[in-house]
């Protein structure tokens, strides 16, 4: 993978954060959101702008987690606006982000949502 890869289209997303969070990467995950991105994790907190993210990623990956490709539903897309979402392999609720398109064309998350349950599922 080079480090430089861009998701030329908002799906391309979901393989190079698979892709680099497997590589240990913090840095090329954090690369993936806009500057001042939202993502709601950890559970019940937001991690806001890129640098912050980055670090948040440091320190899940510092227990090297395996991540799995998950089939992504299918994009919507409003111009340079697009919602992508995969459901989790376990069924129980979905990940959802909200992504944008840059000025080269490359698209970045703006708000992610990694995990989210479903009324009457649980974490345990």
């Amino acid at each position: 993978m080079p480090e430089n890869e861009k998701a030329m289209k908002p799906e391309d997303l979901t393989r190079l954060f698979v892709e680099r969070a497997n590589a240990g990467d913090a840095a090329g995950l954090a690369a993936l959101y806009e500057e001042e991105a939202v993502m709601a994790y950890p559970p019940g907190s937001v991690t806001t702008g890129r640098e912050a993210i980055r670090q948040l990623w440091e320190k899940v990956l510092a227990n090297a987690p395996r991540f799995e490709p998950e089939k992504p539903l299918p994009t919507l897309v409003c111009g340079d606006i697009a919602l992508t979402s995969t459901p989790p392999k376990d069924g129980a609720g979905a990940r959802a982000q909200v992504v944008r398109r840059q000025a080269d064309g490359s698209w970045l998350r703006i708000i992610d949502q990694p995990e989210f349950r479903t009324p009457g599922t649980s974490d345990t």
